[in-house]
């Protein structure tokens, strides 16, 4: 039986505008991406979530539940559900605009073996101070993992979100991030610098993908480098949330996650359980690029992966 765990963070609709032609609107936000790829994996997944009632908080909801992620007491109590407008440009590239509202009752918030969070709902007020309070109060008794997944247009500059992110770190077992979140925080500093300064505020797994160039991580006392899988590219939609996904579920079924008494475990494991968690990542980021969207593996899309 899988350790239960707790995503909490953002679910919103993301709203496609094309130059030309019709929009398209599809559920989104990087935590609600992590769980849908936990409970495809198996593991029994929680989100602590804040929607509204209406048409696109219903579709939100009703995704969640084919997918068997349980929404959380309070999560519906939104006045209306968020929502991330991607305006296109004739190039594809996308300039992002965020109708979000994000509020969160720690008190209704109940953290079972692990927790994971990150993105807006980590840094946003009001809500990111209740995630900070329910990370730090969560501690006693489940690991953290934690995604900065930095939305600059929300979360001021880069001096402004680096204590917010920095205090969570501190409170993790478990950080992710891209190559672009360290880029916006810490400018030029090298990864592995920035991966040493991460470690020693206390995570035991810190991890920095570099899109389809490989992965830095530092545990074990040392600094490994994987090759991201070659596959063909259709997006990279989701593909970090998948791979945090991947990670989470790796160290879970090896038992370096959930419940205090992990924590330690993680702390003391050498490369070889780490390896295979890194690998189920990686193998769930290659599926997903190779599909549109945000669509994670289930375990036999992997069986068929590797």
């Amino acid at each position: 039986m899988h350790s239960p765990v707790l995503v909490v963070g953002e679910a919103l609709i993301d709203i496609v505008i094309p130059p030309s032609g019709p929009s398209l609107e599809h559920v989104g936000g990087s935590p609600a991406n992590v769980a849908i790829g936990l409970a495809r994996l198996g593991h029994s997944t929680e989100l602590a979530t804040h929607i509204g009632t209406d048409e696109r908080g219903r579709r939100i909801a009703d995704l969640m539940a084919a997918e068997h992620v349980a929404l959380t007491p309070g999560s519906t109590d939104a006045e209306r559900t968020p929502t991330a407008a991607a305006h296109l440009d004739s190039s594809g590239v996308a300039t992002y605009e965020f109708d979000l509202d994000w509020k969160l009752d720690p008190a209704r918030v109940v953290v079972g073996g692990h927790l994971h969070t990150g993105s807006i709902a980590a840094t946003l007020p009001p809500g990111g101070e209740a995630v900070l309070a329910i990370v730090a109060g969560a501690r006693e008794h489940a690991t953290i993992s934690y995604d900065p997944n930095a939305r600059p247009t929300l979360m001021g500059s880069p001096a402004e979100a680096r204590p917010v992110i920095e205090r969570l770190i501190a409170l993790s077992d478990v950080v992710k991030a891209s190559d672009e979140d360290v880029r916006w925080l810490y400018g030029t500093t090298p990864i592995t610098q920035v991966l040493a300064e991460w470690a020693a505020m206390g995570p035991s797994i810190c991890a920095i993908t570099q899109g389809g160039s490989e992965v830095v991580v530092l545990a074990a006392g040392s600094i490994e480098r994987f090759p991201t899988l070659p596959t063909p590219v259709v997006d990279t939609v989701g593909a970090g949330d998948s791979f945090m996904a991947g990670l989470i579920s790796g160290l879970l079924d090896a038992d370096l996650l959930g419940g205090a008494d992990a924590r330690e475990r993680l702390r003391f494991a050498h490369w070889p359980a780490i390896w295979a968690a890194v690998d189920r990542a990686l193998a769930c980021a290659a599926v997903t690029v190779s599909r549109a969207g945000a669509n994670p593996p289930t375990r036999a899309d992997l069986d068929v992966q590797l």
